[in-house]
């Protein structure tokens, strides 16, 4: 898909794949042509010294015109397999998010299905579903839940979301975005640390949330902003919205979809 795009979108493709800077991470020029072979390159030329992003840029340019060359590095870049020896566990949705907002220019974007990423053209949310959760989710319940029938439950309560949003059902749809907060957050529990904490079924939904902070599987804004959503997702108790003295609404929706979206995306990341 990527055969056509700018030499300027090559470039930066190449400076993300370099890192150092603002970027996430760094690698080496001998680093490079191994990254180009992961990606499925054969005959990739050896690295000798020059400078590391012409370097890269150069072979990308060679190669455009190489059905799915440019696709597949791409790809390896947003890859958990990439970062399997690296000590950079939320690489992967930094660098996807990068990524995906260089892709757009040119009408594309990165998701993962199925624990593997894919390019596909762009798919902008539309004005009644701006804040829809495909603006910035790049994982799908799967690559986060081994248990299918657990997976199914929750794959349920995001679409049911998505169905409340777009008919104007803002409580029930931050309700269950709660929900599938805390359905992910204790199944990490359960399978990253099974015999690290007191038992998880006893854990509140703050509880868990710290946990997953605590152990590095989410960042600090999800961490500040799900404690938020948790509040909100209390509304399922009508004294609770009593007291909070008014009903949530599209703006207080458009809050919550980012904060699942990070949620499971750095969950996602960190499931290496």
């Amino acid at each position: 898909m990527l055969e056509g795009v700018d030499d300027n979108t090559l470039e930066e493709i190449a400076r993300i794949a370099c890192g150092g800077e603002d970027l996430p991470v760094y690698r080496r020029g001998t680093e490079l042509p191994k990254l180009l072979q992961q990606a499925g390159w054969d005959n990739v030329p050896r690295y000798n010294g020059e400078h590391r992003r012409d370097w890269l840029t150069q072979h990308l340019r060679a190669r455009r015109a190489v059905p799915g060359a440019i696709d597949a590095v791409v790809c390896r870049l947003v890859d958990r397999r990439e970062y399997i020896h690296r000590n950079e566990p939320l690489a992967v949705a930094e660098v996807t998010q990068i990524i995906n907002v260089l892709l757009a220019a040119e009408g594309y974007e990165v998701i993962h299905a199925q624990g593997r990423p894919t390019v596909r053209p762009y798919k902008p949310a539309s004005d009644h579903e701006q804040a829809a959760p495909e603006t910035a989710l790049h994982v799908s319940i799967t690559d986060l839940i081994s248990d299918p029938e657990l997976a199914s439950v929750l794959e349920d309560r995001l679409n049911e979301a998505r169905i409340c949003d777009r008919n104007g059902a803002y409580t029930s749809a931050i309700i269950m975005l709660g929900s599938l907060l805390e359905g992910v957050l204790l199944d990490a529990v359960k399978t990253r640390m099974p015999d690290g904490t007191r038992s998880p079924d006893k854990l509140y939904l703050s509880d868990l949330i710290e946990a997953a902070h605590q152990n590095k599987w989410i960042q600090a804004d999800v961490r500040r902003f799900a404690s938020v959503l948790r509040e909100y997702r209390n509304l399922v108790h009508p004294n609770a919205q009593v007291r909070l003295g008014h009903a949530p609404d599209r703006d207080t929706l458009s809050m919550c979809w980012p904060v699942i979206n990070a949620a499971l995306n750095d969950l996602a990341a960190t499931a290496i």
